[in-house]
């Protein structure tokens, strides 16, 4: 395992590659640069702007995208190469990694403090997470949703099997909510923020206190050996996008709006959750590993992923050339 000092020296190897001009990356051998995201976050802004495609044009790559409800299937379409490149939760690579699929972890990102929550409707006798026993509950399975109940159930002395889970993802739970056929729903921005907006729907919970907000950057294993200097410079201008978005939130907010159909008053409320910050990526080191190490412990001590990991073995670090 890299120590974070000896991580953060790639990394600055890496900012050195970036500098030098293209002639220099003969090795690269990407035509094409295929990009699996979710609604929101600084994919959108990305996608907006283009910036990724203007990074990459100089190498004569082309930028693809596809749209994902959830991290599963995006990591899914990863791992089997119909993708090159994408970001999720901290749960989906554990699924992702577990069935065989060829992919690596390649920067890390940390989320609001409370942008997922548990929501209930507003007149329901569910008042504490203890109320949940015996209850349906919608949620992703492999999401980090999932991550999320897990630690919210024990929180009140509970587990997954004192609820009634249902594994259900946003097109299918909102409805399923909407008409009363679930008793609480787990869900993340932007579906989180435009389910609470509904005078009949009440937040249970967030993840603020319950559990840590880390999320991924990922590339498909074999894009990611054969490219790295485009998977970095790729790093490097989502985060160049994402610092430059922070600095004006209302702008940035009609800018997310515009691509993901989210109004822009719904998209303000989500990039002003607590902790929230679009430039916030970076590269992996010791304490990022461990703690996704014991995730992927805990679920297979819980039997959710069928057999052990060992995280460090797809982390991706940059070239130090």
């Amino acid at each position: 395992m890299f120590t974070r000092r000896q991580t953060f020296q790639l990394f600055a190897g890496a900012a050195a590659v970036l500098a030098l001009p293209t002639a220099g990356r003969a090795q690269d051998k990407a035509t094409e640069f295929r990009i699996g995201w979710q609604k929101g976050g600084v994919f959108a802004l990305a996608k907006n702007s283009g910036a990724i495609e203007a990074r990459l044009a100089p190498r004569g790559i082309t930028v693809t995208w596809a749209e994902f409800t959830s991290g599963p299937p995006l990591l899914e379409a990863l791992g089997a190469n119909a993708l090159d490149f994408g970001s999720t939760g901290d749960v989906p690579p554990l699924f992702a990694q577990a069935a065989g699929g060829d992919l690596v972890y390649v920067a890390a990102t940390q989320g609001s403090l409370d942008g997922s929550a548990i929501l209930v409707k507003q007149d329901s006798p569910i008042q504490t997470l203890a109320d949940l026993k015996g209850k349906k509950v919608a949620f992703k399975r492999g999401s980090s949703a999932h991550n999320f109940i897990v630690k919210a159930l024990r929180s009140a002395g509970l587990t997954l099997d004192d609820i009634t889970p249902l594994d259900l993802g946003p097109p299918d739970a909102a409805p399923a909510f909407a008409n009363n056929q679930i008793d609480a729903w787990v869900i993340w921005d932007p579906y989180y923020a435009i389910a609470a907006q509904q005078p009949d729907t009440r937040v249970l919970a967030t993840t603020e206190g319950i559990v840590d907000s880390w999320g991924f950057l990922q590339a498909n294993g074999a894009f990611a050996r054969d490219n790295p200097t485009v998977v970095a410079e790729v790093i490097n201008e989502l985060r160049k996008v994402g610092e430059a978005a922070q600095a004006d939130l209302d702008t940035t907010a009609a800018a997310v709006s515009a691509v993901t159909g989210v109004p822009v008053e719904i998209t303000r409320i989500t990039l002003g959750r607590k902790g929230a910050n679009l430039g916030a990526i970076t590269p992996l080191n010791d304490e990022i590993i461990a703690y996704q190490q014991a995730l992927a412990d805990e679920f297979f001590g819980l039997k959710i992923i069928p057999r052990e990991l060992k995280i460090s073995d797809i982390v991706w670090y940059p070239p130090a050339l």
